[in-house]
């Protein structure tokens, strides 16, 4: 059960805090072990299945961002003197975020309990990641818990803004994509059916792209259900497709093959595995540790056999820079170069931060330059699908006239 209580400490300071317990017995122990007496204590009703609050909570997600702020306020609070548990029940009031703000008091709860906040954080999983519980079980196990949490909060924002950009940068082909399909359609349905009407009361001879044209569009308008259920089918079974293993490593290999996704594609696993490394290792965890939570935070199957193959040398003996060298195909040059350099100075996690400050802002600028790529190459899209339409419905009108005059 969840309480909202107030308390007074020993010396004289009130509080209002959130707690899960069993029952108010339980609720008193916890406070009273913290050095504190209740003065009120209230059951809280948010968690009913006829509150909003319920319903909000039950279908909320905690966002990328909600967790940037989470680390970065938590390690502040920290860094200022307040104790683990009194930081986590200030930010339970203060997030907007329903099922954070819920993870934040169980969280809060298991720690008065006893519970290292890594071990509070692990139970669940879908809201924090096995990299974000590992920083934290680290910063613990080095008493820099305030430093760590500074450290996962700019992690995750580097991250957060690199994903943003590069779904910023696909947004507008993809709307312009969209519309080009959604304006076909419109044009196969209302547009052509009039057009075919007149072609077939004038006994008009049509050329084989007109009669592609007018198939379609007879076909669309004759089955508009079982056209949108294929669609959809479609759609759902290229989803499936990519969802599996087989897949996913097409998917992966079609990605970096293409002239310019491809080079992108690779920067930014780049980046995204020596900011993930950078921050492990300058929080404390073993290297082996490190590369084998980058191989999950890594996606892509290629680049992952390449973390998982620089573990294996690693714990045979070899330097981390030899599996990166050895796959320049996939990692540039420049990766292998900079861990060999930070191996010989003593100074890996420096010169991986260097190495993904450097391959963000490729990407960064690559996201920017896109869409200067790109509009020439939708142009031309544009351009073929509304002149073969033109071609194939003017044609027609052509010779109708001709034959008129």
């Amino acid at each position: 059960m969840r309480f909202t209580y107030t308390a007074e400490k020993n010396d004289g300071e009130v509080y209002k805090g959130i707690a899960e317990a069993s029952d108010r017995f339980e609720l008193y122990n916890v406070v009273r072990r913290e050095g504190g007496k209740i003065i009120s204590v209230e059951m809280d009703r948010s968690n009913s299945i006829l509150s909003i609050s319920y319903w909000n909570t039950l279908f909320a997600t905690v966002k990328e961002y909600d967790k940037v702020l989470m680390a970065r306020n938590l390690g502040s609070m920290l860094g200022a003197g307040l104790s683990l548990a009194r930081a986590l029940a200030v930010l339970e009031r203060q997030t907007k975020n329903p099922k954070l703000s819920l993870i934040l008091s169980e969280v809060e709860s298991d720690v008065r309990r006893g519970d290292t906040l890594h071990e509070a954080l692990a139970k669940y999983p879908k809201a924090f990641s096995h990299l974000f519980v590992a920083m934290v079980r680290a910063g613990e196990e080095s008493g820099n818990l305030s430093e760590a949490l500074q450290t996962i909060s700019n992690q995750m924002e580097r991250t957060y803004t690199l994903k943003k950009k590069i779904r910023g940068a696909l947004f507008y082909p993809c709307v312009i994509l969209f519309a080009i399909f959604a304006i076909g359609v419109f044009m196969m349905i209302d547009v052509v059916p009039s057009l075919s009407g007149t072609f077939k009361q004038m006994n008009v001879a049509l050329p084989t792209s007109t009669k592609l044209v007018i198939g379609l569009s007879d076909f669309l308008v004759s089955n508009s259900i079982l056209a949108g259920g294929l669609l959809v089918g479609v759609v759902f079974l290229i989803v499936i497709f990519f969802r599996t293993q087989f897949g996913k490593r097409a998917g992966a290999y079609a990605t970096l093959k293409l002239p310019v996704i491809g080079n992108l594609v690779r920067e930014t696993n780049a980046a995204r595995t020596a900011r993930t490394l950078a921050s492990l290792l300058s929080s404390g965890v073993d290297v082996i540790g490190s590369l084998d939570i980058t191989s999950e935070v890594v996606q892509n199957p290629f680049f992952r056999e390449v973390i998982t193959d620089a573990k294996k040398s690693v714990g045979q003996g070899e330097p981390l820079s030899a599996a990166f060298a050895r796959r320049e195909d996939l990692y540039p040059p420049f990766v292998g170069e900079m861990m060999s350099v930070g191996e010989e100075t003593g100074q890996v996690a420096e010169m991986l931060k260097r190495l993904a400050i450097f391959y963000e802002e490729e990407v960064d600028g690559a996201t920017k330059d896109m869409s200067t790529i790109i509009e020439p190459i939708l142009m031309l899209v544009i351009g073929v699908a509304v002149g073969f339409f033109a071609v194939a419905m003017i044609t027609p009108i052509y010779s109708l006239s001709n034959s008129i005059s």
